[in-house]
């Protein structure tokens, strides 16, 4: 398994494409109101990446994606397609998932969003499932291992009594949108590849309020959970620095 490490110039660029990949959503924000439809959000990211940003959408063409951003609505829980059919509603919970490309260098996020006025036990998703994120971003640091990536993530979410989906994974990320390592969201603490300064990788738990269990839809993107039940996720790109770690695409109104 070849691993590519990053210099800190490369980094340094990481976090240009990561810094605009973070402004995309603080842009959209504002308009993630019920009576919207995917199809405008995904014009008006495409717009801003390339009209505002001058960077490239990386999901267009992307083993044949037709879309600027993936939006996950409800139940659910990646790679949803955006439609001008589709029109948020009151109560719906959204994920928004969008990568830019500057100067060949990739960063990649995801943010959870609670259209108007949500249930309560939607809003402990995804407030469960943000926490399981930066749980495993602590984790993070020269000498550590991928497992104890997982391990904080999977701990954190059945303790809440979710389950955590297994199926997809966070990824290795640089000059190429996905490429190793892969990065589990549940595992075993001190187990899996050590984690070495100059890499480069995703985390991005996706979370389910029922069973880990999910199906593909007909048009061979959408990922539902088999059991109808809704399931949240979130996402940053991070680099592995001597002392720790950086996240690349963090935003605005992050506390980090």
């Amino acid at each position: 398994m070849k691993i590519s490490i990053k210099s800190l110039n490369d980094i340094e660029k990481m976090k240009v494409a990561g810094k605009l990949a973070a402004e995309v959503l603080d842009m959209i924000t504002p308009y993630v109101i019920p009576g919207i439809s995917t199809g405008k959000l995904d014009k008006l990211c495409y717009e801003h990446i390339v009209n505002v940003q001058n960077a490239i959408p990386a999901n267009i063409g992307y083993k044949g994606y037709e879309k600027t951003i993936c939006s996950s609505i409800n139940q659910v829980i990646c790679h949803g397609i955006p439609n001008n059919n589709k029109i948020l509603k009151n109560g719906d919970i959204l994920n928004i998932d969008v990568t830019v490309i500057k100067d060949g260098w990739h960063g990649d996020t995801s943010k959870m969003f609670l259209v108007g006025k949500c249930a309560p036990h939607n809003e402990r998703l995804i407030r469960v499932t943000q926490e399981c994120l930066y749980k495993g971003i602590e984790v993070v640091k020269p000498g550590a291992y991928l497992g104890d990536i997982g391990h904080a993530i999977q701990k954190h979410a059945m303790e809440n009594h979710y389950s955590v989906v297994e199926d997809y994974c966070g990824h290795g990320i640089g000059k190429v949108y996905h490429e190793e390592p892969q990065v589990l969201h549940y595992g075993k603490a001190g187990t899996g590849i050590e984690i070495k300064e100059g890499m480069c990788f995703t985390i991005e738990p996706m979370i389910n309020q029922g069973t880990k269990y999910c199906k593909t839809l007909n048009d061979g993107w959408t990922v539902v959970t088999k059991d109808g039940r809704n399931s949240a996720q979130w996402e940053h790109t991070i680099a592995v620095l001597k002392n720790g770690v950086e996240i690349l695409t963090k935003r605005n109104e992050e506390f980090a």
